[in-house]
């Protein structure tokens, strides 16, 4: 099959993909539905898993601040994340025109969701009258429902985006000037550093340095192997 040409199995696997990414929010939070997981997977069915594993690595630092604290609903990673990556591997573009559609795609995605989401009050108002009367079972079920939906959600969207909006997407990044894209590609490399620079920020405190230097200090020093000397 030639780059550009998109077959119904791998729309519907992408879609798949999706869907078990969402799916992971019922079952505790593993972090399943992040970029760095599901863009191998997408890159897998696509023939070309170095590059899913390329622009899952760059999403992942680009969406490491897309965490939901109260009330802030972050732009949809997942979906975004999944079609982005899709869309670069099946057109032969490179990480840089990833990160040009992750976040227009992600906010999309949000919008859409904030929609679908207006409805589920009524499935959670069922939970807490289960809840009410004791009945687990119900509760249980009204849980996995309201995953359920987004699953679906996930899983059309991604499976008829995928399929019917390539010619689209290359249009857009036609349309995107050479330099813009250059641009995003600086913006690429220097997300790593910005990740470790915000990791950093977060655990090294006053409180923790003495211990990083404590245990820099007690760590043994790497030996080399007897079956590696010369």
């Amino acid at each position: 099959m030639e780059r550009g040409d998109v077959c119904l199995p791998q729309a519907i696997l992408i879609g798949l993909i999706a869907a078990f990414g969402k799916f992971d929010c019922q079952l505790g939070t593993l972090y399943a539905f992040r970029p760095i997981v599901l863009c191998p997977l997408v890159g897998l069915v696509l023939g070309d898993l170095q590059s899913g594993l390329a622009i899952g690595a760059s999403l992942e630092l680009l969406f490491m601040g897309s965490i939901s604290i109260g009330a802030y609903v972050p732009p949809d990673e997942t979906i975004g994340g999944v079609l982005a990556c899709a869309f670069a591997i099946q057109l032969g573009q490179s990480t840089e025109a990833a990160i040009a559609l992750a976040m227009p795609i992600a906010t999309l995605c949000l919008a859409m969701k904030n929609i679908l989401n207006a409805a589920l009050p009524i499935l959670v108002d069922r939970a807490d009258v289960f809840s009410g009367q004791g009945n687990l079972k119900g509760v249980y079920a009204m849980h996995f429902l309201i995953g359920s939906i987004g699953c679906i959600m996930a899983f059309l969207l991604c499976s008829l985006s995928f399929y019917l909006g390539a010619d689209a997407i290359q249009g857009m990044l036609d349309f995107i000037p050479d330099f813009v894209l250059a641009g995003f590609g600086v913006a690429a490399n220097i997300l790593p550093a910005m990740g470790f620079a915000m990791l950093g920020r977060l655990v090294l405190t006053k409180q923790l340095v003495p211990f990083y230097f404590l245990a820099s200090c007690c760590a043994p020093t790497p030996t080399c192997p007897s079956w590696a000397s010369p």
